[in-house]
């Protein structure tokens, strides 16, 4: 067997469609089996162009004259299946006769792995982008539920270490008459109305650097020296109280429902955790929390009732006055006091109107 047929076989052999066309008319000189398959067998007088009929001219042309090499790719669709083919031609140099060498490749199933890798990662972003907005979600939620450093501690860690704090001061608030008003008026109205008092409570209570704890139904308890220890506790949840009463007064005076609150300040040690471990709940416990838990049941409604330990600390800012000494359970015998703004120095120190 001759050199030019061992080549000719090996062209046939070989999963590259080949072509030899004529520089001068585009006449097909010669193509192996693969070519044939793909495009269908060339009449003896095809040219490139009559088979190829998606190939640029103008770039042919370029290809003849400076023997630039023609890339493109083809798209035939010879039953129901689209095919794609990477096609490249180029010009032969020493020999007789300039001619065209075709080759074309079946690129289709690399294009259809490029589409479904596309597809995949697409689908991957956009399931990343999910995953972010639900952990953003759950995040803003357990933020709701425990304070920053708390959280920190939870996700890094799993649990939350018990924690008991010497030096904190817990406000309670809890509406006069609310059983009555909660029997007697729809649902939708008694929840609209909390959450609208809550959520101003919510401002004030962030203004003056406190942590609210939870509400218990029309209870609504907050603290400040915990989780970060703060030197002006007693003064920060007091400004707290008046502003909640502030709030309350000038909500009365343009919305149907009137409430009125009592409120109690508590001042001590606290221990604060994460409760639970499948609805997981933030709570606070200990002196300060029973303290202003059970003081609140003291003060008359739209006042504010405080251990008399507190004194020395609310003097400076706040108008104080004696209650009394008073027997309450579980704490024995308490001097009270009461706590109400100091015009002049509200007017001056006050950081937030709701």
């Amino acid at each position: 067997m001759s050199i030019s047929a061992i080549n000719e076989h090996l062209l046939r052999a070989i999963g590259v469609g080949v072509a030899l066309a004529r520089a001068s008319d585009l006449r097909l000189v010669f193509h192996n089996e693969p070519f044939a398959e793909w495009f269908g067998a060339p009449d003896a007088d095809a040219t490139l162009t009559s088979v190829l009929g998606e190939l640029d001219a103008d770039a042919l042309d370029q290809v003849r004259e400076t023997g630039q090499r023609y890339s493109a790719e083809l798209e035939i669709k010879p039953r129901r299946r689209t095919l794609i083919f990477a096609v490249n031609i180029s010009l032969t140099s020493g020999t007789e006769e300039p001619l065209l060498i075709v080759e074309c490749q079946n690129i289709t199933r690399i294009r259809e792995l490029e589409t479904m890798i596309d597809s995949y990662s697409t689908m991957v972003e956009r399931n990343t982008r999910e995953l972010e907005r639900e952990k953003e979600r759950v995040e803003r939620l357990l933020l709701n539920l425990m304070p920053r450093s708390v959280y920190e501690e939870f996700k890094t860690f799993g649990v939350v270490t018990p924690q008991l704090y010497k030096n904190v001061s817990v406000v309670m608030l809890d509406f006069v008459d609310f059983t009555d008003f909660a029997a007697k008026t729809d649902p939708t109205i008694t929840l609209g109305e909390l959450n609208d008092i809550f959520t101003a409570f919510d401002r004030i209570v962030e203004q003056y650097g406190c942590e609210r704890i939870k509400t218990i139904g029309d209870a609504y308890l907050a603290v400040s020296g915990m989780p970060d220890e703060t030197p002006d506790h007693a003064t920060a949840v007091a400004h707290c109280a008046i502003r909640f009463l502030r709030y309350l007064e000038r909500r009365n005076e343009s919305h149907p429902h009137k409430w009125r609150a009592r409120i109690g300040l508590g001042s001590g040690a606290a221990v604060g955790s994460v409760v639970g471990i499948q609805k997981y709940v933030y709570d606070v416990f200990g002196p300060a929390v029973n303290m202003a838990a059970r003081l609140q049941i003291f003060a008359h409604p739209m006042k504010i009732v405080a251990p008399e330990s507190m004194k020395y600390d609310l003097i400076d800012e706040f108008q104080v006055s004696d209650i009394g000494a008073y027997d309450i359970k579980g704490m024995g015998e308490m001097e009270l006091i009461n706590v109400s703004a100091d015009l002049r120095a509200g007017q001056t120190r006050s950081r937030f109107q709701p």
